[in-house]
């Protein structure tokens, strides 16, 4: 599949009020005709050598990418019409590891992300259209990702490639992390950024600033054994992720 899974995360908002006029702007006037690679590599160019950006961080293209998305994404839910399809959806208590006994447990609000077939990559899932059993008697559901047509649908298996979305991780949390921790990380290319699964190799610890963590995580993607070093900024937890205060309750 092609293009960045739209993902918010709130930890941090690294625009200018300038920054973001400009793009408000430039998507009134021309919509998405214009919105490629080179288009985002050109404005992040662009706002790095302005002047307001002096003493702030540099942008990379892939963060000027989702900003662009997530705003599509907020004006298609605004315009979006009721969905009356009468088409089962699999249970989502199926979903989940979570003990399927806990009446308490309010499971439609749960939000799902799913592994695409086609590059092993994690997408937020807009909602499962219809379920089958397979030759082998495992649920499959056809999912419908978060900014994707009906034409990128997939049939996926429900244990081994959908699971509750992963959680972005503040900034106070980075002393949890630890060598082998399995991770979501944003993987970013020339020509693609995605999330992939990986797990934490090594932990350069560093003093925290005004900006937050500045520690440097090295992790290894599960999918090709590549490794990189991070900032906590491109991690995400997965819910199960046991916090401090939930081992000392």
């Amino acid at each position: 599949m092609d293009g960045l899974r739209p993902r918010k995360n709130n930890l941090i908002n690294g625009f200018t009020t300038a920054e973001i006029e400009k793009m408000e702007k430039s998507l009134n006037e021309t919509g998405d005709k214009c919105l490629n690679v080179e288009f985002f590599k050109k404005l992040a160019r662009s706002f790095n050598s302005a002047s307001g950006r002096a003493g702030k961080p540099k942008l990379k293209w892939s963060e000027v990418q989702s900003w662009y998305q997530n705003r599509q994404l907020e004006s298609a839910s605004k315009d979006k019409k009721p969905d009356t399809s009468t088409l089962n959806e699999p249970d989502v208590t199926t979903l989940t590891s979570k003990d399927a006994g806990d009446s308490e447990h309010d499971y439609s609000k749960l939000k799902f992300e799913a592994r695409s077939s086609k590059d092993g990559a994690w997408y937020d899932v807009e909602k499962f259209v219809t379920y089958r059993n397979s030759r082998s008697k495992q649920t499959e559901a056809r999912v419908r990702f978060v900014g994707y047509g009906p034409e990128d649908d997939e049939w996926l298996n429900v244990k081994e490639s959908i699971r509750e979305c992963s959680l972005g991780i503040d900034h106070s949390e980075c002393q949890i992390l630890k060598p082998g921790v399995h991770v979501v990380c944003f993987q970013e290319k020339n020509d693609f950024a995605k999330y992939y699964d990986a797990h934490i190799v090594d932990i350069k610890r560093k003093m925290h600033d005004a900006r937050g963590c500045r520690c440097d995580f090295r992790i290894r993607y599960n999918h090709d054994n590549v490794e990189e070093t991070v900032d906590l900024n491109r991690l995400y937890r997965r819910p199960e992720f046991e916090r401090p205060h939930q081992r000392d309750a």
